[in-house]
């Protein structure tokens, strides 16, 4: 790590939202966590602020954003995925990532943020033809609306104008590895295993947060071990 950095969080209350706080307080650096329920985070640490805020509204992510060097997005909705193909979202606007993110985008470019780091998925964007033919079709029968969203998202980021870095993760998964290591990073779409746990990815979004070598890059995040 180059230097201590103040970070904000956006989704800060979700699976991969937690993680990353936890990477990035293990790295030294001030994080702002922003949720609509931040206080439920448990605080245990003085480098840690819990910030209630919705991300779809421009005023609250504008007042969260001030003052930092960098910008997570890992929002997304924590919902079961058939009822929101089915009904919508109960909680959560479907259009969460791309509104969000817009909002952010703005607010960083009012407050001269430089750094912009965004979970989106593998499928999406450059890897939109790297799928395999059932998680393909699980995409359009289940999570069809939800892959339009991150499409939109993707694209916000893009034009942003900022420093960016897309991060694409293959199937999440909550295991509780309490190894530090770097998942497998391909800026070319590769995919060694095709899971995941939301730490591995934590653990790339917060080396994200500062290097420069993935700046302006799409990347696919993947298990370590090779095939």
């Amino acid at each position: 790590m180059e230097k201590s950095q103040k970070v904000l969080v956006i989704g800060a209350t979700g699976g991969t939202g937690r993680a990353t706080i936890d990477a990035l307080l293990k790295q030294g650096h001030r994080v702002t966590a922003f949720s609509r329920q931040a206080e439920s985070l448990e605080n245990t640490s003085d480098r840690l602020r819990l910030l209630n805020g919705d991300a779809t509204n421009p005023e609250d992510v504008d007042r969260a954003v001030a003052g930092h060097d960098a910008v997570i997005v890992t929002l997304g909705i924590a919902e079961n995925p058939m009822r929101v193909r089915m009904f919508g979202a109960a909680k959560t606007p479907n259009d969460v990532r791309s509104a969000g993110t817009r909002n952010v985008i703005a607010a960083m470019r009012k407050h001269g943020v430089g750094r912009l780091v965004v979970q989106s998925s593998y499928g999406v964007g450059e890897t939109r033809n790297s799928l395999g033919w059932v998680d393909s079709l699980f995409f359009s029968l289940l999570l069809k609306p939800q892959i339009a969203d991150t499409e939109v998202q993707e694209l916000e980021v893009r034009d942003s104008g900022v420093d960016w870095v897309l991060a694409q993760p293959v199937h999440l998964t909550d295991d509780d590895d309490d190894s530090d290591d770097m998942p497998f990073a391909s800026v070319e779409g590769q995919v060694r295993e095709w899971k995941i746990s939301r730490k591995g990815v934590a653990q790339f979004l917060a080396l994200a947060a500062q290097a420069p070598e993935y700046v302006g890059q799409s990347v696919a995040l993947s298990g370590a071990s090779a095939a």
